[in-house]
Parts: structure tokens; sequence; C-alpha cells
């Protein structure tokens, strides 16, 4: 909501409730838009008003909303006070409302709602994300795309609130499948295959030796000896390694790119597999490590020091876990970044691990774990090609550019684009993330493309469709000079509708930031969409007195500069033509 609003309403209930303005702005929110009925513009919910205190619980909660009502003064910004059931309603000037949104989104439309005061408890201070973080030489699978779009919409809203953010990419590079993976290629890899498809190559290799292993003692041998020969550095085998991970980085580098992704560092396992050592001797310093009675290094997680519950952190032969390079990697990153906080993207299988990792990082006497977060997300099913099963992230990118391409080509109303592929990448991307943070995150989905890139309905074709419509009507009248001075044309039910909706922005996007779920924002934005689409059709510009379509490329022009920020903050690049 913009400022003025909740900083006028907070100073009427500052006056009655004897308490500073400060106390009241978190309360005061934008009403919802609604269909039905004209509604109130921002409320406050009087049971609030009692539980922080500001408020004596004098009488029932009705009694005390009417009386609170009635020391309320009409101001000339708020026009009527309405006692609800426990909730004050306010109804604002509509001119003064249109005046002082517009205004503050014609001089500063890239920031609008960022800057809310609600907002400003959240800015500052670093936070580290480590996302997507897939295994080299294993499949791209759509959980390592459900990361990678999460953790960057988490890193997006992060830093449009202020934030210092650091994108981590820790990749799955050591242990036993590099083993593997190593003896497969010293008997049947190819330098040419893996210069000309890295990803691909390597994927087969895996794939061959797993299968071999499986029923040949001497692969299984050989793949024991290599991962042995790793662990001690020998040149021959970490140079092979090397020339996994480096083509294979730049080879997710590229792909990265097109999915408008970036990542401050590429970290991953091997990185600090040197330094589980000092963190098994941390822990047996504190008496945290106990040996079990299999031999291997655990430690309690009971609670009540029963050992009822353990995490396992070396093997019985003294070799580490995924676990214990997992604290390494945390000690490592606080050292290094001095995070504030630090949160991780994965799939809710791993959700027991991450428990376990701070619990441990927090016995250790890190109380900074308590900053730590992990992000669950659910399974997607169904996500595959027209040639069968999804391989790498790329395929998913190149089935969703040719899909859409198609959709593209068969719709009468597309224009005539210069780069159409470029184009249809951006849209089928859009749909995508859009599909995905349609639900609650932990929710499981089943992946359907003819759903996907539907140009109708909630989807990501249609925020794109809204955002390039507006776009070409801006083109169209881009030589009329406008300001926002005179509002008083859109005091139509249409413009007021998307004017009271754009006075939930700051809230939606405080939502997004308490929860890390997408789903707020991308509702948002459905419907300022659905708005805009109706006001379109029903407003022209072209014909209107100059008044009136001034106005009117106003309104159009600040509802497009949000939908283009909220795209971007969920990793979507607004399309101008489509």
């Amino acid at each position: 909501m913009a400022c003025f609003f909740r900083r006028t309403i907070a100073l009427q209930l500052a006056r009655i409730c004897g308490q500073s303005e400060s106390v009241f702005i978190p309360l005061i929110s934008a009403v919802p838009v609604s269909k039905k009925q004209s509604t109130a513009d921002v409320r406050v919910s009087v049971n609030s008003l009692v539980q922080i205190g500001v408020v004596i619980p004098d009488g029932d909660l009705q009694m005390i909303t009417d009386t609170l009502v009635k020391q309320i003064k009409l101001d000339g910004v708020v026009d009527e006070v309405i006692a609800g059931r426990g909730v004050i309603h306010f109804r604002l000037n509509k001119l003064i409302l249109a005046q002082k949104l517009l205004k503050q989104l014609h001089l500063e439309p890239e920031t609008f709602g960022v800057k809310s005061e609600l907002l400003t408890h959240l800015q500052g201070g670093r936070t580290l994300v480590e996302f997507s973080s897939p295994n080299i030489a294993k499949k791209f699978h759509a959980g390592h795309l459900r990361s990678t779009i999460i953790g960057n919409f988490i890193a997006n809203l992060k830093k449009a609130l202020g934030k210092e953010v650091i994108r981590v990419n820790y990749l799955g590079d050591w242990g036993m499948q590099f083993g593997l993976l190593g003896a497969g290629f010293e008997r049947f890899g190819s330098q040419e295959k893996l210069r000309a498809h890295a990803l691909q190559h390597l994927f087969e290799v895996y794939v061959q030796v797993n299968r071999e292993a499986k029923c040949d003692e001497s692969v299984r041998l050989a793949a024991a000896e290599f991962f042995r020969r790793l662990e001690q550095h020998e040149d021959q085998a970490l140079s092979l390694w090397k020339q996994f991970r480096e083509i294979t980085v730049e080879e997710y580098k590229r792909i990265y790119e097109r999915l408008g992704v970036h990542f401050d560092h590429y970290s991953g396992e091997s990185f600090h597999q040197s330094q589980t050592h000092n963190v098994l001797e941390d822990l047996m310093s504190k008496h945290l490590l106990k040996t079990s009675e299999k031999g291997t290094g655990v430690v309690d997680m009971s609670g009540g020091g029963d050992m009822s519950s353990y995490a396992t952190l070396v093997r019985s032969d003294g070799t580490s876990l995924y676990i214990t390079r997992d604290i390494a990697a945390a000690l490592d990153r606080k050292e290094r970044f001095g995070f504030d906080e630090m949160i991780y993207v994965t799939d809710k299988s791993q959700s027991v691990h991450f428990q376990q990792l701070f619990h441990i990082l927090l016995a250790m006497g890190h109380q900074w774990a308590e900053r730590c977060h992990h992000v669950a997300f659910g399974l997607v099913q169904g996500m595959s090609t027209r040639h069968g099963e999804v391989l790498f992230l790329e395929d998913v990118l190149e089935e969703a550019r040719n899909r859409m391409l198609n959709n593209m080509r068969r719709s009468t109303t597309s224009k005539v684009l210069e780069d159409p592929e470029q184009t249809a990448e951006r849209v089928g991307i859009s749909a995508l993330i859009i599909q995905d943070f349609k639900g609650p995150l932990m929710s499981d989905y089943k992946f359907e493309w003819d759903k996907v890139l539907q140009a109708q309905g909630d989807t990501g074709v249609f925020l794109q469709y809204t955002h390039a419509r507006l776009r070409s009507l801006l083109r169209t009248h881009e030589n009329e000079k406008y300001t926002c001075c005179d509002v008083s044309p859109l005091m139509d039910n249409r413009s007021i509708s998307i004017l009271q909706h754009l006075l939930r922005y700051d809230e939606v996007l405080l939502q997004s930031a308490r929860d890390l779920q997408p789903r707020h924002l991308v509702n948002f934005l459905f419907t300022l969409s659905h708005l805009v689409a109706s006001a379109h059709r029903q407003l022209p510009v072209k014909g209107s007195s100059p008044e009136v379509a001034q106005a009117r490329l106003c309104l159009f022009s600040s509802v497009c500069s949000v939908l283009a920020n909220g795209m971007r903050i969920l990793g979507i690049t607004p399309v101008e033509r489509m």
C-alpha cells in the first residue's frame, strides 16, 4: 500500500490509542478486490489491536470496534469509516488514491512497493542461497529444475527487498559415483564425445558402467580403486575428474543463461572433502561423536541422550558422508561470506538431512544455524519430451521453446517478430515457472505440456500476453506526452478496482518474504492481469479526449511496470511482443 495511506490511518489510530504510529503500520491492510460488491479500501482488525495491548479489552469485541469507529475523524483522505464484525473498514477518497498511487508509480516505477515501510525491517544484511545443485554425470531431473527456479525466485526477492545475495550452486561432484564414472570412462569413454556433448556422454558412460557393475565384480573393484586414487590425489585420476567438472560447469552455465539464472559461486562436495577431518576432530573434542556397534561414527539426535535416533557422519572404514561435507561447507561459508542467513532449496526427501545438519551445527555451538532454513518442495510427475524421458535441463528448454513456437505459428493473433525463437523460449520458460509456482511448493503435481502452454486461463503465457499487449498500447502512443496530473477520468469501477489491487503489492511481497512461497505473488499478478485485460477492452485510449487518453495511458503504464517488476522477481523475462 502506498505509504501515504497507511501513515494517515496509523496517525488516526495513534491519536486515539496514545501509541506511536509505527505500532499500527503492520496492522493496516488493503482489502482484496471483490467482483460481487463495492468494498472498503483498507481495514484493521480490532482483535489485533487487543492482542498487542494498544486497546484494553473493555467489553465485547464489537463494542470496542464501535467505540473506536466513533473516535476516528474523516479528514479528506478517509471518506468513510465502517464498523464491521471486529474489523474497522476505511473508504478512501478515490481521487487522492489515484493521484498518490499513480504519481508514485510514474516517478519511481522500479521501486514501487519494495520501499514500503512494511518491508524496511527486511532490508540490509547478507543472504546465501544454495540452489539447483545437480550431480555431475547424472540426469538433471525435474527436481533440479524446481530447485533452480525456486532458488532463483528467493534470491531475486531477497535482492529486491534490499539484501545482499550470494547465489551458490553446490554440485554433486564427489563420492563413490566418481569411482564408477572414472573407471567407466577409462574403459569406454571418448575425449571427442566429451568435448562435443559433455553432459550426454558422461551420462551414457555412467549408465553403462552401472549396468556392468551389477554383474561384474571387476568393474566394482575398478571403481573402488579409481575413487581411492581420487581421494589420494593421484595425478591421472584427479586430472580426469577436473576435466569432467570443468566441462560440465561450462555446459551448465550456458544452459542456466538460457533460463535467466546465474550463480556467484560454483561449489561442490569436493571443495570440502579435505575439511571433514577438522569437523570430525571438533565433534570428538566436544564429545558429540560416538562410535556405534557397527563401528560407524554417529551424533545423537534423540535430545534425551538415549541414541534412539542418530545421524551417521563416518562409515566404518573411516570415510566421511554427505552430511559431514555439508557441515564443513556450512562452516566454510560462514567464515568466507559472513552471511546473516542461509537458505537451502532441495526436494522434501532431504528434510530429515537438514534437520540433522542444523541440529549438529547448533550442538557444536554455532548459534547462527538458527538462521539457516531448508525450503522444501514436492515432486513433479510426467515431465517428458516427445522423444521420451527428460535427460537434462536443456531437453526441457528445447521442448518448451519448440511447443511454444508451434503454438505461436498457429495463432491468428501472433505478431511478426524479429526473433520468434527467442520470444518462444522466454514465453515457454514463463509457462514452466508459473506452472511450478501456482500452488504450495511442498505439493507434488502432474506436469502436462498442453495445460502449461495455454494462452487462456492462469498461465505464464497469459501473463506474458498481457504484458506484451500493454507494451504494444504504450508503443502506439509513445509520441503522446502524458503525465499523471489529472486522474479525474479514472473514477470508473474498472480503474478503481486496479488501483485498489495495487494497494496490496507491498503486502504480497511481505507475505512472500515471510514464507518464501512464490504463489502469493503469482496470484497477485494473475488478478492484476485479469483486471487490466477487462479495463483494456472497456476503456479505450484511441478516440478518447486528450484528458481521458492521458489518464488511461498513465494507468496502463503503471500496471505494465508492476506486472514486469513482479515477473522479474519470479525469474521471468517480460517480452515486448508476441
